[in-house]
């Protein structure tokens, strides 16, 4: 069964059809899923899923685009999630250049502390980092993340940063990017990742892999993001979905295949 590690379906384009959508899930091969938090309140949501669906699990955490929320009573709601039953992360969490706002101050003030919320509750990190290679890695030395845990969540950089990653002991999450043409960069770092350090994600309802392009996406494109990879690594897509889910299952700490 399929692994999804990083899917948003607390977003409101799924209010149409989101049980349908998620019922379907496990029959069409998706054992797994993590629902990540971008906000107080998708981390909420998220928990609600996680407690609806017994194979769904929440990541909870602020977005660096979505920072201007937080304050110090706000930060501990989101501690307090961390305490559920089902939440395995802390995240997404970290650095977003792309436009000028947030500050980018501001961003290091509560990526810092989420890194260090995460290392509070023993719980993984799941990083997002656009256009701010270097300060997130240096952020994420400097805090020791490699002691945290974590994956680098639609990992988008080349080999030298993933050796980076590598040596702090971090997964990667690969999605639909690996199948666009134009993305040599990112093909040269998946062959140059181990296996044992590879997640399957989708990032829904964003990023549609090449043959969907514009739609919306959702776990069920996984399969094409399998094939990218099986082909990369040369091997075949049911080794590519078993060792991606025992990878999940040890960065997570999740060891039993929910019913």
């Amino acid at each position: 069964m399929i692994f999804e590690s990083h899917a948003h379906y607390d977003d409101e384009v799924f209010d149409g059809d989101r049980e349908a959508l998620l019922s379907s899930l496990q029959e069409r091969g998706i054992g797994t899923v993590i629902n990540i938090g971008a906000s107080l309140s998708g981390s909420e949501a998220s928990v609600r899923l996680a407690e609806q669906y017994p194979f769904i699990y929440a990541a909870v955490g602020v977005h660096p685009s979505e920072i201007g929320e937080l304050d110090e009573e706000s930060f501990v709601r989101l501690h307090t999630l961390c305490d559920h039953e089902k939440v395995i992360a802390v995240g997404e969490t970290g650095l977003d250049y792309h436009y000028p706002e947030p500050d980018k101050a501001l961003q290091k003030k509560w990526f810092e502390k989420q890194l260090l919320l995460a290392r509070e509750t023993g719980l993984p990190v799941i990083i997002h980092s656009r256009e701010a290679a270097k300060d997130t890695l240096d952020m994420m030395k400097a805090l020791d993340a490699g002691k945290i845990g974590g994956v680098v969540h639609c990992f988008s950089y080349g080999k030298e940063m993933a050796r980076e990653y590598l040596n702090m002991d971090f997964y990667f999450g690969i999605g639909g990017v690996i199948t666009f043409p134009n993305a040599k960069k990112l093909k040269e770092a998946v062959e140059y990742i181990p296996m044992e350090k590879i997640l399957l994600e989708t990032d829904s309802p964003y990023l549609a892999p090449q043959s969907h392009r514009g739609e919306r996406n959702s776990s069920l494109n996984l399969s094409y993001v399998v094939e990218a990879i099986a082909e990369l690594k040369g091997i075949s897509c049911e080794e590519v979905e078993r060792v991606t889910e025992e990878n999940a299952r040890r960065l997570f700490q999740l060891t039993v295949q929910p019913d």
